[in-house]
C-alpha cells in the first residue's frame, strides 16, 4: 500500500521536481490523456489518406491535424538499448522520468516514482484506466504500478486493488480486456473489487446499463478483438472512453483519465496494415469523444500523443508512388481472423466473404500452399498480399526510434507546443493540477 509519507518532496508540498516551471499556466480540473500505443507520424498521416475517398482533390484534415501542437523524443535511458519499449515511455509519460526498458513506474535507479494517475487521486480526483489490450499491459501499467518487470501481469493487476492513496482506491474506472489475469486460481480480483464496491461488466450493453461510479469492465479473456473484427457484444475504444467520462466527471474535484489505443502497436508488430488501420480509426473516435467532452469547458485539457512508432510504416512500396486505401478498406477482417477461418473450412472460396479486391491465381496458390501449415503461416501470407496490393511497406517487425507526434485541446494547450522529450509531458501534468 502507498503510505501519504510517498508524497512528500523535500519541500513537503509536491511529488515530483520539474527542472522546468511552466509558463502562463492554469490549474486544471480534468486531464484526459489519449496514448496510441505505436502510432508515429505514418499512421495519422496514413488515416488522412484513408479518410480520403478518391485519388484526386485536396484532402481534409483529419482531427488530429486540427489539433497538432508539437513533437516528443521517445527514447529511453536502457544501457543496452537506445530504442524504447513501451514500459519505459509509459513511465516516462507517467512519472517525468525517463527509464531502462521494461521498468514500470521506477526511475534509472529503480526507485519507485509517483504517476500522474497517482498524484491526482492524492488531489481529490478520480481516475480511470481504458484500453484495448489487457488492462495491465505495459503503457495502462506504468500509470498505476511499480515494478521491474511488465511480465508480472498478475502482480500488477493485484496492485491496482491493493494499493491505495491516502486510504482511497488508486483508480476508480478500469476498462479493457485481461479477465484470465483478474479471475485466476490463486485470487479471484474480480469479486475483491465488486466486495470494493465496483460495479462489474462484461458487454456493451451491460457497460451502458450499469449505474456505479467506480466500474471494472473486462470484455475479452487478454486483448479485446481488433475494432474491425468487433462483435455487438465488445464496445470500441470509444464506447469505454464515454462510459468513463460519464463516471469520473462525477467528482467534484475532477478526474485523470488514460485512454489508450493498445493495438496500433500490435498490428504494426505484424507490419498488418488492415488492423493498424481499424485501430487508428478506433483511436480517432476515442479523440473525437474526448474533444466532445471538452468542448465549451474551460476547465478541461486533451492531450494525444504515442508512447513510439512501430513496423517502420511507409505509405508506399517498391517505388509505386502510389498508395491504395481502396484495397484496405475492401477487407472486412484482419489477416489472423481470415486465417483462422480458412484452416476451419479448408475452402478458399472463404476468401471472397473477406477481401473483395481481385488476387492473381499466384497469389491464391500460395495461400492455399499455407493451408498445410500454421494459422500463423496463412496470416503472414495474407499480410504480404494485402501488403503488395496496397503498396504498403514496413521496415522493421519492432519499434521505431522517432519523435512522436502530440496533440492538444483545451486549457494550457500551449505548454505542449514544439518539440520536448516525452517526459515533459508528464511534469507539465503535475503541475497544472497541482
Amino acid at each position: 500500500m502507498l503510505k501519504s509519507t510517498a508524497w512528500q518532496h523535500d519541500n513537503g508540498l509536491n511529488p515530483f521536481n520539474p527542472m522546468v516551471k511552466y509558463l502562463g499556466t492554469q490549474r486544471v480540473k480534468n486531464v484526459i490523456l489519449l496514448i496510441g500505443d505505436g502510432m508515429g507520424f505514418s499512421y495519422t498521416t496514413g488515416l488522412r489518406y484513408f479518410n480520403h475517398d478518391s485519388n484526386k482533390g485536396i484532402m481534409n484534415p483529419t482531427i488530429f491535424d486540427q489539433y497538432f501542437v508539437g513533437t516528443q523524443s521517445t527514447y529511453s535511458l536502457d544501457t543496452e538499448s537506445n530504442i524504447t519499449d513501451s514500459a519505459a515511455a509509459g513511465t516516462a509519460l507517467s512519472t517525468g522520468y525517463k527509464t531502462f526498458n521494461g521498468a514500470l513506474g521506477l526511475n534509472i535507479d529503480k526507485q519507485t516514482v509517483p504517476t500522474v494517475l497517482e498524484y491526482a487521486k492524492f488531489r481529490g480526483k478520480s481516475t480511470g484506466l481504458v484500453g484495448t489490450s489487457q488492462v495491465n499491459h505495459a503503457t495502462l501499467a506504468a500509470f498505476a504500478a511499480h515494478i521491474e518487470s511488465r511480465e508480472q501481469y498478475d502482480q500488477i493487476a493485484d496492485d491496482y486493488l491493493d494499493e491505495r492513496i491516502e486510504g482511497k482506491q488508486k483508480i476508480d474506472v478500469i476498462l479493457g480486456g485481461g479477465t484470465s489475469y483478474f479471475d485466476r486460481k490463486d485470487r479471484n480480483l474480480i469479486e475483491e473489487f465488486v466486495r470494493n464496491d465496483f460495479g462489474y461488466v462484461t458487454t456493451l450493453q451491460e457497460l451502458v446499463t450499469n449505474n456505479n461510479e467506480m466500474l471494472l469492465g473486462l470484455f475479452a479473456p487478454i486483448e479485446l478483438p481488433k475494432q474491425i473484427d468487433r462483435g455487438q457484444t465488445v464496445p470500441s475504444l470509444a464506447q469505454m472512453t464515454k462510459a468513463a467520462l460519464e463516471r469520473l466527471q462525477q467528482n467534484p474535484n475532477g478526474f485523470f483519465l488514460l485512454v489508450e489505443g493498445s493495438q496500433i502497436d500490435w498490428a504494426g508488430h505484424d507490419n498488418d496494415i488492415v488492423g493498424a488501420m481499424s485501430e487508428v480509426k478506433d483511436f480517432e473516435a476515442a479523440f473525437k469523444e474526448a474533444v466532445k467532452f471538452a468542448v465549451n469547458r474551460e476547465d478541461t485539457i486533451v492531450i494525444a500523443t504515442a508512447d513510439h512508432s512501430t513496423g517502420g510504416m511507409s505509405i508506399d512500396r517498391n517505388d509505386n508512388y502510389r498508395w491504395n486505401p481502396s484495397v484496405i478498406k475492401s477487407i472486412t477482417s484482419t489477416p489472423f481472423v481470415i486465417a483462422t477461418r480458412l484452416h476451419e473450412t479448408m475452402d478458399m472460396e472463404t476468401l471472397k466473404y473477406h477481401m473483395h479486391f481481385p488476387l492473381h491465381d499466384a497469389d491464391l496458390e500460395i495461400i492455399k500452399s499455407t493451408l498445410e501449415m500454421e494459422v500463423e503461416d496463412t496470416k503472414e501470407a495474407l499480410i504480404n498480399v494485402i501488403n503488395h496490393y496496397s503498396s504498403t511497406g514496413w521496415t522493421t517487425k519492432g519499434h521505431t526510434g522517432e519523435d512522436v507526434p502530440i496533440y492538444a485541446y483545451g486549457l494550457n494547450r500551449h505548454l505542449f507546443s514544439g518539440r520536448m522529450e516525452n517526459s515533459d509531458i508528464a511534469n507539465i501534468l503535475f503541475q497544472i493540477m497541482d
